[in-house]
């Protein structure tokens, strides 16, 4: 059964994340080896992967996205201004929604105060925190920094914005 995953923020091959989000790693080869497996260790290959953006620094995303797992779309976040030209994605946006598990999401890099049906139970997933906004019962940070660095189900995410209630 082909499982959905929501990610964000992984600036791989960017060597400045590690102290801006004092990230655990040596240095960015150990911190993009280590997210790579953590990805692979979730991601099956016919999965899909949602990125809410900030995938890598630089111009050759296509490098890392062929060493992931799963069918990958990207949301394109701040740092992702060459994303139009990557390869390896089935899709990319700027915002999407989505039904999953019945109930509608709003995917967007940033955080929103309100969003599209925000009043009849919608959802919002964004990265771009960094782990520094707390979930509400309503939305959540799907970024790596928040997750373990590696992608996160959708039962895991909404288990996560129940306790925020």
């Amino acid at each position: 059964m082909t499982k959905i995953w929501f990610t964000s923020d992984q600036h791989f091959g960017h060597a400045g994340i590690l102290t801006y989000c004092s990230r655990p790693f040596a240095d960015v080869q150990a911190m993009d080896t280590a997210m790579v497996q953590q990805w692979n260790d979730r991601v099956g290959p016919m999965d899909e992967v949602w990125c809410l953006g900030d995938f890598c620094a630089g111009r050759d995303a296509g490098h890392y996205a062929r060493h992931l797992n799963g069918r990958k779309h990207l949301i394109v976040g701040n740092h992702d201004r060459h994303a139009r030209k990557w390869q390896g994605w089935a899709s990319i946006h700027d915002y999407h929604e989505m039904s999953v598990a019945g109930r509608r999401v709003v995917l967007f890099h940033y955080p929103m105060r309100v969003w599209n049906a925000s009043h009849y139970g919608s959802i919002h997933l964004y990265g771009h925190m960094h782990n520094a906004l707390p979930p509400t019962a309503q939305s959540c940070d799907v970024g790596v920094d928040a997750w373990s660095f590696a992608p996160v189900g959708f039962d895991q995410i909404t288990h996560r914005m129940a306790q925020a209630i």
